[in-house]
């Protein structure tokens, strides 16, 4: 229809006319969007009618007009165009309708597919002309290909597994079997299978339960698996097995699709596993038996360290048995004191794979501990791999009750040692000393976090362990870490643990400090040293009290106390950003600053006789008498290692020693001035100008690998205590 302009809309005639090309429209763009065009063929041969649809799908221009019949099954390939022109003789003849599917040859598309259909109109009795439409199957065909395809591999992978497919229609019966099927079952392909034929194929033993699955599964429309034999018509015996699953396309329930597998061979080859494994069966039974009477405990872990086995003496020593020792609530029998340390010996055993041993407490079946000695030995394969790991427990209650008795003769000289200090091993009576000790008394039953500062040498862990010990988590584990000793890249996994996989040598879950020490105080020694990803973990902990394994994702509480120490100026470290600020506050809550050697000098005297005892008993020595040279001697030094230093230079001197008389090398003690500031002024300006170098090179930063105390050849505590005491202002070298 001609369009005259943008008014023309107001010249067309209404009705009937507007509805005829409205439909003819549709008609069109319904070809189009199908694909499909229409055509008409008189009797001369002649086309009459096409479609535009019909020049898209073959490729003519509808500017050269319909071609010719002969110039259209020119386009047809060999011999379908013959195929072709043979049906149209016949449905002018006899007046048939027509459908056949053909290739042609499209000038840009290539080869494509159509199928034609047609119906003759006659006059007077007579075939007058064909009218049809054509239809590109093109991608129809190559699906349908594609599918053929498919089910040839299908086909081929059923064989080759031995494993046939099933559909079952339970209202019909219908049942359709893969060729696969029917060659496991050995029936003709041609064979209509029924129930009935499937049951009779049956082994008679196994029918009545396969009947039961049949009824089950149409009755309920449940899915079903079962393996049963089948008598096969030589007398000869198949094992299959059989799974179904209802269908749910299009909502439908009543048909059931399913695999059969001929597992006959497999059950062969477990039966003669079966037979080989018997004798070794019969030697297990005697050996397990020797096992379960050996009066010993023996367990065996798999090699990740999973509970396997415990012999009947270990299990009646508990009062349980096997599955209540590997159910995920069992009892932990370890006392609660020596859990820590037997975990850490034995996952140390676990990652290295070597023996270990650990002394430990084991609870009774009537609630008594006895004392056991634990043993832990892998078994390895011929490529190394560990295999299973086997530990004993001994026990040695007896052994221990004899070193008890011992300890007690000691009673006696303890308690008296405990009048001269307050806390166990701190030892002194100095003013100085005690109102430290006093300080700890007070905050000992809180739960308060503490920073213990002090410079090396001091004690810290000692006031520590005291305080722990006067806490009510005195029952509980006390954890100590040193965090200068834990490179870096490992003291997050130290701490918070890590899971199987987190990193490479992860080969394991590995359980962190703070949940080793679960419900009681881990000190953290040289905190100012951990790494700042370290702090913020931390920081977490004291602030929500909870925390994550490394590479895991489970969020852990944790009841701990936090003891922390550190002989660092951490005020300094926050100013040079090494250290948090908010983790510092948290840390600080409860501070103790404890005294250097040199502030409590007449702390020495008591300090030298302790650990001349202590030492001569340790050597297989008697000492009556103290020279009163070599403990002025001791007095007078400073003692920059403090009471760590002493003790050391003590114990040195009863290994050289050979008379019952006490004395040292007045050469080790003679290195040092005798008091902070004693040095000769030159001597002191001499250091204050290295020192203020030092600081001027490393902007001021004392500390690690660029720090005044690396460039010195000093530790940096040590190189800290000799600024104050020089009263040196290390931040005026910032940004020099």
């Amino acid at each position: 229809m001609k369009n005259d302009g943008p008014d023309s809309r107001s010249e067309r005639p209404q009705g009937p006319l507007i509805d005829i090309e409205r439909s003819e429209f549709y008609l069109r763009e319904g070809e189009r969007l199908a694909h499909m065009g229409s055509w008409s063929l008189r009797a001369d041969g002649i086309f009459d009618y096409w479609s535009p649809e019909t020049f898209a799908i073959f490729g003519f221009d509808p500017a050269q007009g319909i071609p010719t019949l002969k110039e259209w099954l020119d386009v047809l390939r060999p011999p379908d165009g013959d195929r072709v022109h043979a049906l149209i003789r016949k449905m002018f003849s006899q007046g048939v309708k027509g459908d056949i599917q053909y290739r042609v040859e499209h000038p840009e598309h290539g080869q494509k597919t159509m199928r034609s259909t047609g119906d003759p109109m006659f006059e007077n009795g007579v075939v007058t002309r064909l009218i049809g439409n054509t239809l590109d199957i093109t991608k129809q065909e190559e699906l349908t290909q594609e599918l053929r395809r498919r089910e040839a591999y299908l086909a081929e992978a059923q064989r080759l597994s031995h494993t046939g497919s099933f559909g079952w229609d339970v209202s019909t019966g219908e049942i359709f079997w893969s060729d696969e099927t029917f060659r496991i079952f050995e029936f003709d392909p041609k064979t209509e299978i029924t129930i009935e034929l499937i049951v009779q194929r049956t082994h008679p033993d196994d029918r009545q339960a396969v009947q039961q699955v049949i009824e089950h599964a149409s009755r309920d429309r449940t899915p079903f698996a079962l393996e049963h034999r089948l008598l096969m018509s030589d007398g000869s015996i198949k094992y299959v097995h059989v799974v179904g699953h209802p269908s749910t396309d299009e909502g439908r329930r009543s048909e059931f699709v399913g695999a059969v597998t001929d597992i006959t061979e497999q059950r062969r080859a477990e039966e003669s596993l079966r037979r080989s494994e018997s004798y070794l069966a019969e030697q297990e039974a005697e050996l397990r038996q020797i096992l379960d009477l050996t009066p010993n405990h023996l367990y065996v872990f798999g090699p990740e360290g999973d509970l396997l086995y415990v012999n009947q003496f270990g299990l009646a020593y508990l009062g349980v048995d096997l599955a209540e020792m590997v159910a995920p609530s069992r009892i932990n029998f370890i006392h609660p004191d020596d859990r820590q340390g037997y975990l850490a010996e034995k996952e140390k055993g676990l990652l290295a794979g070597k023996s270990y041993e650990y002394e430990l407490r084991i609870l009774r079946h009537d609630g008594i501990y006895r004392w056991f000695l634990g043993r832990g030995n892998p078994l390895k394969d011929e490529q190394g791999r560990i295999t299973r790991w086997y530990n004993t427990a001994t026990d040695i209650e007896d052994r221990k009750q004899a070193e008890d008795r011992l300890r007690h003769e000691n009673i006696v000289l303890r308690e008296e040692l405990g009048k001269t200090s307050m806390f166990e091993e701190v030892i002194g009576t100095s003013q100085v000393l005690q109102m430290v000790l006093g300080r700890a008394a007070k905050v000992a039953p809180t739960d308060s976090t503490v920073l213990i500062m002090g410079e090396t040498g001091t004690g810290k862990e000692l006031i520590a362990r005291a305080i722990h010990k006067r806490s009510k988590r005195s029952e509980r584990p006390f954890i100590s870490v040193n965090c200068a000793a834990v490179p870096a890249s490992l003291i997050m996994s130290e701490l918070f643990g890590h899971e199987k996989g987190a990193f490479t040598g992860a080969v394991q879950r590995r359980l962190g400090r703070f949940e080793l020490s679960e419900g009681g105080t881990i000190f953290l020694d040289e905190v100012g040293d951990l790494p700042m990803e370290t702090q913020i973990a931390l920081l977490r902990v004291l602030q929500e009290r909870e925390f994550e394994r490394v590479g895991g994702t489970e969020v852990l509480r944790a009841d701990v106390r936090v003891i922390s120490a550190t002989n660092r100026d951490l005020q300094a470290a926050i100013a040079d950003g090494a250290f948090r600020s908010d983790l510092y506050y948290r840390l600080n809550v409860f501070p103790i600053k404890l005294p250097p050697l040199r502030e409590r000098k007449e702390d020495v005297p008591l300090l030298v006789n302790y650990f001349v005892d202590r030492y001569a008993k340790r050597a297989g020595k008697k000492i009556k008498h103290i020279q009163k040279k070599a403990l002025e001697a001791l007095r007078e030094y400073s003692w920059p290692g403090n009471v760590r230093e002493l003790q050391n230079v003590i114990e040195r001197s009863l290994i050289i020693g050979e008379a019952n008389e006490f004395s040292i090398d007045k050469s080790w003690v003679a290195n040092e001035p005798q008091s902070p500031g004693s040095a000769p002024p030159d001597q002191k300006g001499n250091e204050r100008q290295r020192i203020e170098a030092a600081l001027a090179q490393s902007n001021g930063k004392v500390s690690g690998a660029h720090g005044a105390a690396a460039k010195l050849g000093t530790p940096a505590s040590t190189l800290e205590s000799k600024i104050r005491s020089l009263k040196i202002n290390k931040f005026q070298f910032k940004g020099v």
